[in-house]
């Protein structure tokens, strides 16, 4: 699946390929295309404006995000801490994080992901909301949430 990752260094990118070779390898395939079909805007690229592609099938964004910008998509999953957000922190202890799926989502091959927590190792140093994005990047990606919580 071609996805996209618009950053400012964060290594969501490198996570992301590192979940997905974890998971099986075969679905890596990032994209310069003018309209991926997954777009992933990291919390820092959100913050200073970064420019993003003019359209994506589906887009995961920070909270708060949406509406700016002519980015056109199909579909659009926030992240971050408000409840109103589709992926967010429900708890943090010890080098994890348990994320909270607050509503079912559609990865971009077609599947249903429910509602539910799981969890989240947390490097040290990492930023929580980074970690949040690449997990949600995989989930949309066709990663099982189970697997998200694996040490790769």
């Amino acid at each position: 699946m071609l996805f996209q990752v618009v950053e400012a260094g964060e290594g969501i990118e490198g996570e992301i390929l590192r979940g997905l070779r974890g998971y099986g390898g075969g679905r890596e395939g990032r994209s310069g295309l003018a309209c991926p079909a997954l777009l992933v805007v990291s919390p820092q690229a959100a913050a200073r404006g970064m420019a993003l592609p003019q359209c994506c099938r589906t887009v995961l964004l920070p909270g708060g995000m949406g509406g700016r910008g002519p980015l056109r998509a199909a579909s659009a999953v926030s992240y971050g801490a408000s409840p109103r957000d589709s992926l967010t922190i429900s708890s943090r202890e010890r080098g994890r994080l348990w994320a909270a799926l607050q509503r079912e989502v559609v990865t971009v091959d077609g599947q249903v992901v429910e509602r539910q927590e799981f969890p989240l190792a947390l490097a040290p140093g990492e930023e929580a909301l980074s970690a949040l994005a690449a997990a949600g990047a995989l989930l949309l990606l066709g990663v099982p949430p189970e697997e998200l919580g694996r040490p790769r």
